[in-house]
């Protein structure tokens, strides 16, 4: 069987709005000033979607390794009680790779290279890679749910990689 190959393409938030949001100053809804005009609040980023079943929101830092290239995808994952954001802390690009919600379609998988100033919140639902960490270790702010029942579907995939 032939590799899929996936070809990745700038994240912006018009193409990926399917899957969930962009965080980044560009595509805030309204610009705040704050702090007596010594700040700039960048308001109302993402849709959270946390408290589902008693849920609770919760900020972790995860710290990614970068896989080897070409890049495999073996594994992709979704949170149906609730969404997910991935905000980078580190400076650097890294991937992402999603397919929409409902039953899992290989052939329906991208690929987007985020900028280091680029966070995504994927909706509850949707299909998605683990961190996937470009030039080195790196370090990412994520809120999400913590809370009863089960919110982490994963399956397998195969012959697909990342053309990067």
């Amino acid at each position: 069987m032939t590799a899929r190959i996936l070809k990745p393409e700038p994240l912006t938030s018009s193409v990926f709005a399917p899957y969930g949001d962009v965080l980044s100053c560009n595509t805030a809804k309204e610009r705040r000033n704050i702090n007596y005009g010594n700040t700039v609040r960048f308001h109302d980023l993402a849709r959270l979607d946390l408290t589902v079943g008693e849920g609770k929101p919760i900020v972790s830092i995860f710290r990614s390794t970068p896989l080897p290239r070409p890049i495999g995808v073996k594994i992709m994952e979704r949170h149906p009680l609730s969404s997910q954001a991935f905000y980078p802390l580190s400076g650097r690009p890294y991937m992402v790779v999603v397919a929409p919600k409902g039953n899992f379609d290989p052939e329906r998988l991208k690929a987007f290279l985020a900028a280091p100033d680029q966070g995504v919140n994927y909706h509850a639902g949707t299909w998605h890679h683990y961190s996937l960490a470009l030039e080195a270790v790196s370090d990412f702010l994520v809120i999400d749910r913590d809370g009863p029942g089960d919110n982490c579907d994963e399956i397998a995939v195969e012959n697909t990689r990342i053309g990067y």
